[in-house]
This record gives structure tokens, sequence and C-alpha cells, in this order.
């Protein structure tokens, strides 16, 4: 997995492309050869499956391209990845940086959060009819999350029928391991009808790398009043939710928390909810 992500993850790559008809054909075949010259991957598929030209700067297109394969060692797991690439049909890049403003090409044409992914299951405050709909992704051991969701979430609260507030797990394991199990918890938790969990849980004062899941599962219950077992949170119905949450992560191309979706657009200031009227 780890192989396979740092292969997807590359920051800039410039190549001559392949003869084909079309430039997306062109990516597809590139890519193929590209990630499949790697002994250890089988079973590749390459599909680019949008394109869109670039505005402001001529002859260039951002790609989203859909990566399918497996691991030659564990050929039941199927790694399945969305990324975006850029191409003028003679070279191709992962990534393009205005040098005038800074701004990553990537992040400009990022797509909007679908309506789709509004699911009841993710409706932590507000009426699902409200006004302003907004998608948070987090991690509740991110120090960043730490600073923002708790505030946040706690404001658009007191406003129901102004804010629909979905909440997205998205645990950064390989940095934080013990989010795994916390957020598992919280699934359970809110399910169980305990109050404000979204809220709560950034409250564990927890080593982000703890692994002993009873410490970890203790100090979720302790802030969050719940009584979360170790046999709960490894139910398939909590599994399907944390996987549900990632497929939403991965659809508006996610990299980092926390993220805010204000009526389906990115917020990168994460303070517009504030100025809503």
């Amino acid at each position: 997995m780890l192989l396979m992500w740092k292969l997807l993850a590359t920051t800039l790559l410039l190549s001559s492309l392949a003869n084909a008809s079309t430039t997306g054909e062109k990516i597809e075949n590139y890519l193929e050869n590209e990630f499949g010259d790697n002994p250890k991957i089988i079973n590749l598929e390459v599909k680019v499956v949008s394109e869109k030209p670039l505005n402001n700067l001529k002859g260039w297109s951002s790609y989203v391209v859909d990566v399918e394969a497996a691991l030659k060692n564990k050929p039941k797991e199927i790694i399945k990845q969305k990324m975006i690439w850029f191409s003028n049909g003679t070279v191709i890049s992962k990534e393009l940086i205005d040098m005038k403003t800074g701004e990553s090409f990537t992040d400009m044409v990022k797509p909007d959060f679908q309506k789709k992914y509004y699911k009841k299951e993710n409706l932590v405050y507000g009426h699902a009819d409200a006004k302003h709909h907004i998608a948070i992704f987090s991690d509740p051991l991110c120090p960043f999350c730490k600073e923002f969701a708790p505030a946040a979430l706690a404001y658009m609260k007191k406003y129901p029928n102004k804010f629909a507030v979905y909440y997205y797990h998205f645990p950064l394991i390989r940095i934080h391991p013990a989010s795994a199990v916390v957020t598992r918890a919280a699934v359970v938790a809110e399910r169980q009808g305990v109050k404000d969990v979204s809220i709560n849980m950034y409250k564990m004062k927890i080593n982000p790398r703890e692994k002993n899941v009873e410490k970890i599962l203790a100090e979720f219950n302790r802030v969050t009043g719940a009584h979360v077992t170790k046999k709960e949170i490894m139910a398939s119905s909590v599994n399907k939710q944390i996987v549900d949450d990632e497929e939403a992560a991965k659809s508006v191309f996610i990299g980092g928390t926390p993220t805010i979706y204000v009526d389906g657009k990115i917020d990168k200031t994460r303070k517009l909810y504030k100025s809503i009227k």
C-alpha cells in the first residue's frame, strides 16, 4: 500500500508522451507504462475520466485520472486512486504552479463537493433543509483540526436553520495512528445518540501514535461520556461508514485536514461560515 501511494503521489513529472489519437489516451498509455514497470504491481488499469481546459494557461488542460491496481503479494486487495494530471499534449505534469500568485493549479481545478455525499449519517448539526450546507473533513488528533473544528462546530450548532453541518472522518493514520480507533469510536457513539461527539472528542489527551486500543477507548469515553467497546468499533457497518467518508474525500482530492466546503465550494480561509448572514 505504501509503495503504491509513493508512486501515485509523485510531485512532478515531465516526459515525452507516446503516440495516441488523443491527449487522454496519451496520458493513459504513459501512466500505464510508468506504473506498470514496477514488478510488484499487477492488474493495473488507468482511465482518464474527465478533461478541463486551463483558462489562464493556453494549450494546457487538467485531467482527472482513475487508477486501479493490486500488489502482487496481495492480489485480492484492490487499490483505487483518483488523481489530477496536467498536459499540453506533449508533456505531462503532476503539478503546476502560477509563478505570479504562487497558487497551485491543482487547487484551481478540484471539483465541487457533490450533493450525493450529504448523507444523514454525516449530519451532526442543523436541519438537512437548512439554507447552507457545510462539509467538514477532519482528524480529531490533528493539531490544526483541534484549533478549528470544535469552535466552528459549536458556532454553527447554534443556527440549525442556517447550517446543515456534515462531518466526515478523515484520519491521518500514518502520522496519527490512534485516530483510526478514535474515528471508529465516534461513529459508534454518534449512532448510540451520544451528544456533541464531534466536538468533545477533540478534548482527548492521548499520544497520537498510541496503539493500545483499550487505552484510546478509555480516553475517548472519558471526554465524550460514551461507553464504546472494542467489539463495537470493529462492526462491519462502522467500517462501511469510514470507507464512505474516505470515498467522499477522494471525490474532491482532499489530502489534508481540516478541510471545509461551504455550499459545495472549498473555503480555504476556513472562516466563511462566520460571515454568512
